[in-house]
């Protein structure tokens, strides 16, 4: 093989340097990302002599070369590009960097809060419990247990800004440390509590300012408590400062220069820019608030019902406490505010309580139902961070019943004698409108959950269409590291059996034929979906402990396009063993003239020099490969 001339004709094919972002190899592959794979020449390069298959994965360009004869095609490569040798984890992050601008915050939005999620569910439940028992017992609020329970109910809230920001410290590639002391500055004791500023503009105090930017302007010396935007805004700013002064100082003296400079330049942006910034926009949007909900016949309600779950994205909706606080003040006035966002956290409960119920995907079920009750007892951020506005659907769902109950509530006059306490708890201060509230209540759960039922389309479930025929029951099984279980009914054949050279060979790794019975491929273990195909008739999966598995149905099928197949998983899904990932038409694929035969096959099979083959007939989930692990060698090392 001429490895410069295989890499040179890659490199042609690609799109030349103009073309590539980052370049890397694992044991039996060329990966790499593209700017534009419209510019990818995938025909000539399944062509290329030396190439053995090419197929795109999680944004990368993977292209197959075979063991050993990687190395040297990938050192020739970067000799001809130009580029530097990069790890998989390299590639990786470029591949993420080149989604779209939206996807890719919304993505960070979630990447920074479900980290924390655990921390906020707890707090929450205790806050919400504290709340209802308080109500029932008064006295209770008079004892050392309450304080020492409140303690714990508050705390992941009054220091949200610290556990934020060392999250998104950790998304942005900074020193988690240094984003730790930016939250504490926004959260700082010498500062106003933002909880507090509510009760001091009632009271008539002024709130402390201090002179910024040599006299240009004031800014108000309050915290930023509850608030979620202006930490990851100023987090993000600190991790970009840190990385370029990482590049710019000296190493002699960047361990005391880029510390300093980073704490110092960031934290006087983010109380001199950032958060008065934001400030003003909590002040709009409290005007724009007072006026939307005195629009009369429910209509005013409805708007803020729908849009109230976007303030708690902004993390602004603490803010509402100054609405409700004036509510208050007026002579036997009710907090008619309280049953507006009361109406909106239970939808977005509701509508999380649909996904949890509904969704396939257990890991997801386990965030999804926790989340939905922390929402019923009012506190929102796990279901609509962790859950619904990843999903988007579930988030307008919750939207529209939060709406439609919001005008219902208003309809019925429901007002409420405090605020800070909605959801279950509410019924405790709206003690005069208790059958009001619970009829919007139920509206709002109905609306939402009903909405997010039908909507809510597992990515499993994406392109099914129609309904398909409950799937029976397969046996429980325990996964083991190194085990496969068979994703299809059939008899199984030796790999150098398949109709196929690449495959018999070996070329794609070792493993098994299978000649299917049935035209259904299970999860054969716990895994994560690694590759997909545009034509449906193949897909990869990776196990947690490295094994990287081919399930390719039929030889030449790519030619049907998709003709006759259906995938029920797509790329960086979480599948349990069992679970259904494709179906084929097997009277198809042989009346195209095409071989059933599917390949199974160990990819990294040289990570592995144990592996044992089990042939045979086998039903789904009967063992089929299994690596010695006590023989196997340790996977390379990017």
């Amino acid at each position: 093989m001429d490895y410069r001339k295989c890499a040179q004709e890659i490199y042609d094919l690609v799109g030349q340097r103009e073309n590539l972002v980052s370049a890397a190899h694992c044991a039996t592959r060329l990966r790499l990302v593209t700017n534009d794979n419209s510019k990818v020449d995938m025909k000539k390069l399944e062509d290329v002599d030396g190439v053995k298959g090419v197929f795109s994965s999680n944004g990368q360009l993977q292209i197959i070369i075979g063991t050993g004869a990687v190395n040297k095609v990938y050192e020739e490569f970067l000799d001809i590009s130009g580029m530097t040798a990069a790890t998989k984890a390299d590639v990786k992050a470029a591949a993420a960097a080149k989604q779209p601008l939206p996807f890719r915050m919304i993505k960070a939005l979630g990447d920074v809060f479900v980290p924390i999620l655990p921390a906020i569910v707890a707090a929450g439940l205790i806050m919400g419990l504290l709340e209802g028992m308080t109500k029932i017992w008064p006295d209770m609020a008079n004892s050392g247990t309450y304080q020492i329970f409140h303690l714990f109910s508050n705390a992941a809230f009054v220091f949200l800004p610290i556990l934020v920001a060392v999250s998104a410290a950790r998304v942005f590639g900074g020193n988690i440390f240094l984003g730790a002391v930016i939250g504490m500055i926004m959260v700082h004791t010498d500062l106003v509590n933002a909880w507090s500023v509510a009760s001091m503009i009632e009271a008539g105090e002024k709130i402390p300012q201090a002179s910024v930017w040599f006299g240009l302007y004031n800014i108000n010396l309050t915290g930023y408590q509850g608030h979620v935007i202006p930490v990851i805004i100023a987090v993000w700013f600190m991790c970009f400062l840190e990385k370029k002064l990482h590049e710019k100082v000296p190493e002699m003296i960047d361990l005391f220069v880029t510390p300093l400079v980073t704490v110092l330049v960031t934290g006087y942006l983010t109380l001199t820019v950032f958060g008065p910034i934001f400030s003003t926009l909590e002040e709009w949007i409290l005007v724009a608030v007072q006026w939307i909900i005195t629009i009369p016949y429910g209509l005013g309600a409805a708007v803020a019902g729908a849009i109230y779950p976007l303030t708690v994205v902004a993390g602004v909706h603490h803010m509402y406490n100054t609405v409700e606080a004036r509510m208050l003040s007026v002579p036997k006035g009710y907090n008619t505010w309280m049953p507006i966002a009361s109406s909106a956290n239970f939808a977005q409960g509701a509508a999380c309580f649909a996904v949890a119920l509904k969704t396939k995907n257990q890991k997801f079920k386990t965030l999804a139902l926790p989340s939905s009750l922390s929402a019923f007892l009012g506190i929102t951020e796990p279901a609509i961070f962790g859950v619904n506005l990843r999903l988007v659907k579930p988030l307008v769902c919750g939207m529209i019943g939060g709406a439609v109950g919001a005008a219902v509530g208003s309809m019925l006059g429901i007002g409420a004698t405090a605020y800070g306490v909605t959801g279950l708890f509410g019924f405790l201060t709206c003690a005069d409108f208790i059958w009001q509230y619970a009829i919007m209540l139920a509206v709002s759960f109905g609306v939402s959950f009903t909405l997010s039922w039908f909507l809510h389309r597992d990515q499993t479930d994406e392109g099914e269409g129609e309904a398909v025929a409950e799937e029976p029951a397969l046996p429980e099984i325990t996964c083991e590291p190194g085990k496969v279980y068979a994703p299809i009914k059939g008899n199984v054949i030796p790999s150098a059996e398949i109709p196929d050279e690449t495959f018999a060979a070996g070329v794609l790794g070792e493993g098994v034929g299978i000649e299917p019975e049935e035209g259904v491929v299970y999860a054969p273990f716990d895994g994560e979906i690694s590759s997909t195909t545009d034509t449906k008739h193949a897909v990869g999966i990776s196990s947690p402990d490295g094994m990287e598995l081919l399930i390719h149905v039929g030889v030449n099928t790519v030619a049907m396009e998709g003709d006759g197949f259906e995938l029920f998983c797509a790329e960086g899904d979480q599948v349990k063993a069992g679970q259904k990932l494709m179906t084929f038409d097997i009277d198809k694929i042989k009346a195209a003239g095409y071989s059933t035969t599917t390949a199974v096959l160990v990819t990294n099979s040289d990570d592995y020099p144990g592996l044992e083959i089990k042939a045979g007939a086998c039903e789904p989930l009967n063992c089929v490969i299994t690596m010695k692990a006590e023989e196997a060698a340790e996977p390379e090392k990017a």
